[in-house]
């Protein structure tokens, strides 16, 4: 709280009361504490130092202290004085800003519901936080900022730590066949970061961006808010699906798919699908924003490499993230761009993008060459492919007649497909949430103007086995009629 900022402005809003200076400071201060501005609980300074601070004798600042005690606003005790709990007087409000408002690339976005807690069940999208060997973390982290110089507590590469670029791509190359070299990979802060980067660096504004539909929002807001024309593609049972008259009428700049467990379908792209897309966006010299967002979750089948790795100089920007992996207060993602693509790049994050947080930078690179990312990815595959079959069991069992179960193959969620003339998923997510359990609307998810899923997304990934049938039945039960 900076005293002397605050007097001044009293003072001139109340210089017609000419009153002396410690009327003035008890006004003030009482003011203050009744609109807010000095919180309940807060400390003041002492009067030593504030005396000080505000250039005025101590006596000045005593009388404010014990008038204010007298009346109530504030407490005495042996380390000082506090601020009393009372309830603040409503501000008046603000007057309108004299404009519109937001930019046009700001509006019309999907509507987000408030974020729900991560410990409600079914929360999609995030990974068992419990199962995360944090102390081996913490112990890394210590590690990198013992080793940490002066010179690096200052703004680090734009591009990222060359170690976690060099550890990432080895990763890529012997886990998911992304063929790259560590100066193709970028360093973002998590998967948004990494769209918009895209959006940005790789089309115009009023170029036409295709995503899935039903598919994921944060691509949506992304690609509206670099002034892109979106325009969503149906989702089959091979994945993106988009018909030859997509690719004459609204030829894209940038193509948004999510190959290896559609968000939220959960669909796995097929292989001819994937090259259909590859030499389609050749053709239309596009570029493929290629989000594998929780691929290393293969439950069923064998792995189908990337899409960037597919063939020589795909047209493929591939995003990653550690924030299903590892933890999502990580915010460190990455995108692995075409070589050619990668020296402009670097010049424009030089120039919009100050890098920092070495230390977790350097602790990622040595999680990734230790071998103890491998390993806790093993002991996470395994906990999610018993979380998924107890959940798929518990469906089958108390929803089996009523709705088809789709997507399970890999990842950490599920779609809960429901008939066409079934009641709307919106109204079953409300009933949910006043029972404590989290499960989003596919339709939701479609993309203005295109077909509407109805359907329920359930993530699985930090829901104990144990509670999983039980927590299938009371689902079950807000289901109006069992549909």
């Amino acid at each position: 709280m900076d005293y002397s900022l605050l007097l001044d402005a009293f003072g001139r809003d109340h210089a017609r009361h000419a009153w002396p200076r410690q009327r003035l400071l008890h006004e003030c201060l009482r003011a203050a504490i009744r609109d807010g501005t000095l919180a309940a609980g807060t400390r003041l300074l002492a009067t030593r130092a504030l005396a000080q601070e505000l250039g005025i004798a101590r006596n000045t600042v005593l009388y404010a202290y014990e008038q204010l005690a007298c009346e109530g606003f504030v407490i005495p005790d042996r380390r000082g004085t506090v601020v009393a709990g009372i309830a603040p007087a409503p501000r008046r409000r603000s007057a309108d800003v004299p404009q519109a408002g937001l930019a046009r690339r700001a509006q019309n976005l999907r509507t987000v519901n408030g974020t729900a807690s991560v410990a409600l069940p079914f929360t999609p999208g995030v990974p068992d936080l419990r199962a995360f060997p944090l102390a081996q973390w913490r112990r890394l982290l210590d590690r990198a900022w013992r080793g940490l110089s002066f010179d690096q507590l200052n703004y680090g590469d734009p591009a990222g730590e060359p170690a976690l670029r060099t550890a990432i791509a080895d990763y890529l190359r012997a886990s998911r066949g992304v063929v790259c070299e560590p100066g193709q990979v970028f360093i973002t802060d998590g998967t948004q970061a990494s769209l918009d980067l895209c959006a940005h660096a790789c089309a115009d504004a009023g170029d036409i961006a295709w995503i899935e539909n039903p598919g994921y929002g944060g691509a949506l807001a992304a690609f509206r808010g670099a002034g892109l024309v979106v325009e969503g593609i149906a989702v089959d049972g091979e994945g993106m699906a988009p018909s030859l008259q997509d690719w004459t009428a609204r030829r894209p700049k940038l193509i948004y798919t999510t190959p290896s467990h559609q968000y939220p379908i959960g669909v796995v792209t097929s292989a001819a699908r994937r090259m259909a897309l590859i030499d389609g966006a050749r053709a239309a010299g596009a570029l493929i924003v290629e989000d594998d967002y929780d691929s290393e979750f293969r439950h069923e089948g064998p792995p189908l490499a990337a899409m960037q790795g597919l063939v020589p100089d795909a047209p493929v920007l591939y995003c990653g993230t550690f924030s299903k992996t590892m933890f999502p207060a990580l915010r460190i993602g990455f995108v692995v761009v075409p070589a050619g693509l990668a020296p402009q790049l670097a010049v424009m994050r030089a120039q919009s993008a100050a890098a920092g947080r070495t230390a977790e930078q350097l602790a990622l690179a040595e999680f990734l060459r230790s071998g103890e990312f491998a390993l806790h990815l093993r002991r996470m595959r395994r906990l999610y492919r018993q979380r998924r079959d107890t959940l798929v069991e518990a469906l089958e069992r108390h929803l089996g007649d009523h709705a088809a179960v789709e997507g399970a193959s890999a990842g950490m969620h599920l779609a809960l497909r429901f008939p066409d003339d079934s009641p709307a998923d919106a109204e079953i997510v409300r009933r949910a949430r006043e029972q404590g359990i989290v499960v989003n609307a596919l339709s939701a998810h479609a993309v203005p103007g295109g077909p509407v899923a109805n359907g329920l997304l359930l993530g699985y990934a930090q829901v104990p086995v144990e509670r999983m049938d039980g927590l299938v039945a009371r689902l079950a039960r807000v289901i109006p009629d069992r549909l």
